[in-house]
């Protein structure tokens, strides 16, 4: 088994790295920061004879380090009741690579994934942050991924979250699942 770590979070060091870090102790993992990458928000061009067009960023560099691992997890903080702009802009150009012709098994590639999404949020995310994790299991479900889990956690300003026992109980608990599959 091996593991990617797509982080979507803005604040270095915030609490859904911190509870991710509880995710991944002693875990080999490949961690990947969004925000350490230009990446293009889409330009749809689905429906354009031309087709999608490269955007020369660095999009391709990101997909390139997942593709290759067989378990994903999507940490990401609740920024207005949903995932941050840059995971969603990440994610939004996987209608571009459904259609690359230099990735002509992007879904198949995708199906044989696992994945799991982190997140922590600071206005009841247990509860409002549910529709974002519907979001995620749709997502996944067009792609066939297979969405393993999620752990919602509590915390608003930096270190917070290290008093939700509930989310770094299930933070213990996913960190044994992984370790268990090495």
């Amino acid at each position: 088994m091996t593991v990617a770590v797509i982080y979507g979070g803005n604040r270095p060091n915030g609490n859904t790295e911190l509870l991710t870090d509880l995710v991944i102790k002693g875990v080999k993992v490949e961690t990947i920061y969004l925000g350490d990458f230009h990446i293009e928000p889409i330009m749809d061009m689905r429906h354009e004879e031309i087709g999608f067009q490269d955007s020369k960023d660095d999009y391709y560099t990101v997909i390139n380090r997942i593709l290759p691992h067989d378990t994903i997890l999507f940490a990401t903080p609740i920024y207005w009741y949903s995932m941050t702009g840059i995971m969603k802009n990440f994610i939004d150009r996987w209608s571009q690579m459904l259609r690359d012709a230099n990735y002509p098994d992007f879904k198949g590639k995708m199906a044989s994934k696992k994945a799991y999404v982190i997140a922590v949020g600071g206005d009841s995310p247990t509860i409002k942050g549910l529709p974002m994790i519907q979001q995620f299991q749709y997502i996944f479900d067009f792609v066939a991924v297979n969405f393993a889990g999620y752990i919602l956690g509590a915390g608003n300003k930096p270190g917070d979250i290290l008093t939700d026992k509930n989310a770094l109980y299930a933070a213990t608990e996913l960190n044994k699942q992984l370790l268990a599959r090495e």
